[in-house]
């Protein structure tokens, strides 16, 4: 059986973050040390490790999945960066703040053996910076969850 064959697959390509403010989001993920490499009228592209995440203006969004923009909500998802230390992820978190995250939880040591905390972009989207020490990450950040 051919790959293409093999449904579903277990990736996601593309995240889209509907936000109020293009300018204004653009401006944070910029302080966050994010450079976009794609911008037209509308919309912000990042590239990300095997993937890409978008800033879409809010109402355009909606527009665009035929919703009202009163049922688009956000903090039911969280994002999060892995990182090797809990050093990175300090580091990470004084850069958010610097940018002007809004923090929901200041990294600490976690129950599950780990080091984490959460911040909001301006648009309430949730972030974890996290050290999780059972998830080794590659030289390039990347992250392949362990088996077994």
């Amino acid at each position: 059986m051919s790959p293409h064959h093999m449904l579903p697959e277990q990736r996601v390509t593309l995240i889209t973050l509907g936000v109020r403010d293009l300018p204004r989001s653009r401006a944070f993920y910029h302080a966050l040390g994010w450079r976009p490499a794609q911008e037209q009228e509308g919309v912000s592209f990042y590239q990300m490790h095997g993937s890409a995440l978008a800033l879409f203006g809010l109402d355009d969004l909606a527009d665009d999945m035929d919703r009202p923009v009163a049922e688009l909500r956000t903090g039911a998802v969280t994002l999060a960066q892995n990182f090797a230390t809990e050093e990175d992820v300090d580091a990470a978190w004084h850069r958010a703040m610097q940018a002007g995250a809004k923090a929901i939880k200041a990294p600490q040591a976690t129950s599950w053996g780990g080091y984490s905390g959460y911040f909001a972009d301006p648009d309430g989207h949730v972030w974890e910076l996290a050290m999780n020490p059972f998830w080794p990450l590659t030289a390039d950040g990347g992250l392949t969850l362990p088996t077994g």
